[in-house]
């Protein structure tokens, strides 16, 4: 998901909005030739998520499909019944986050509509859905004792178990495999799938060159950032440096396209908002280097990179954040990564 806690407040005069208001929950709105704007709430402080349907012939290609609650569900119900004329005839996922892969299999099921998404996102989403035994969040719950997480914070996500499973609908068991530069015919013009990756595996984002118009799930967002955290299961990885890299494939999309969200609202400025991305990530760095004269957890630098008291929900967010440009320092070799005798991490310079 998109990350909650960090707003990067770029001057408003910088990009362009050209909707200030987004369409009530679960109405359509138009904004480009054929592409229409659906905005569903999500149970979180970041209230809401965009999806989007592309004219597709004589129905619709969906790209995104919103949490699996009761609340989406009826919403999804209701917008179907105004536009039956036109059914949804092919589901796009950009990635496997909950938001995003949530209702695919509800979907599917109720329309036929084939789903199509990265092979690495189903996977994930698979694997998540399946770990009825929660092993993943066991691994994620002792990486973070490890970088010195108190222990009520511990308590309180093991005892939450595998709440991806709670928010996601069972996925389908086959689907159509997508992959970076794959053109995706949708009714009169095509849309080249660029993978972004470091917020998730093998994210997919939609451009049309024709319309002008970039779909850009989480990894270009207009006022946060994705959250980039560091996964358990691939400890040593460097998913920042992953995700910096990937924002090279959109530096030769025009300044002039309209780039759609997954939260926010659309925006024109896609070349200065990527430089600000690159640059709020650098000046974080820089913060959490300074920090570490002295051996560091990165429990305790939390507090240097979010100012403000965090719930629990916030705090896994936060930490998987503070190990993602942690680990960045180290690969760097910047910072040294070291365990006292009880087993917990620190970073220094």
């Amino acid at each position: 998901m998109a990350n909650p806690l960090v707003a990067d407040n770029p001057p408003a005069e910088a990009l362009k909005f050209p909707w200030d208001t987004p369409p009530a929950p679960g109405t359509v709105h138009e904004v480009a030739a054929g592409v229409w704007w659906i905005r569903m709430p999500l149970p979180f402080a970041l209230d809401h998520i965009n999806l989007w349907l592309i004219a597709d012939g004589e129905g619709w290609t969906l790209v995104d499909c919103g949490i699996c609650n009761d609340q989406t569900m009826g919403l999804w119900r209701s917008l179907r019944a105004e536009n039956s004329a036109r059914p949804i005839k092919r589901i796009i996922v950009t990635h496997f986050h909950p938001d995003h892969l949530g209702l695919a299999g509800w979907l599917k099921s109720e329309t036929g509509a084939p789903l199509w998404m990265t092979q690495a996102e189903w996977r994930n989403g698979s694997l998540l859905y399946n770990d009825t035994a929660g092993r993943y969040s066991d691994l994620q719950v002792e990486m973070f004792r490890d970088n010195g997480l108190q222990q009520a914070r511990l308590d309180a996500m093991s005892r939450g178990g595998n709440r991806y499973r709670e928010l996601i609908s069972p996925p389908p068991g086959d689907f159509r495999v997508i992959a970076d530069d794959d053109v995706i015919e949708v009714g009169e013009h095509g849309w080249r799938v660029i993978v972004g990756t470091g917020h998730a595996p093998e994210h997919a984002c939609l451009y049309c060159e024709d319309l002008g118009v970039l779909i850009s799930g989480d990894q270009v967002l207009p006022k946060i950032t994705p959250n980039i955290s560091l996964s358990a299961s691939e400890a040593d990885a460097n998913p920042l440096q992953m995700y910096l890299d990937s924002l090279q494939r959109f530096t030769g999309l025009p300044e002039n396209t309209l780039v759609l969200p997954s939260h926010g609202v659309p925006f024109y400025g896609l070349q200065l908002r990527l430089q600000q991305i690159r640059e709020h990530h650098h000046e974080r760095i820089e913060v959490l280097f300074d920090a570490c004269k002295e051996p560091q957890t990165a429990a305790e630098l939390m507090s240097v990179m979010f100012k403000r008291e965090l719930d629990d929900h916030q705090v896994m967010f936060a930490m998987g954040e503070s190990l993602s440009h942690l680990a960045y320092l180290k690969h760097q070799n910047r910072l040294t990564r070291g365990a006292d005798r009880n087993g917990i991490v620190r970073y220094w310079q």
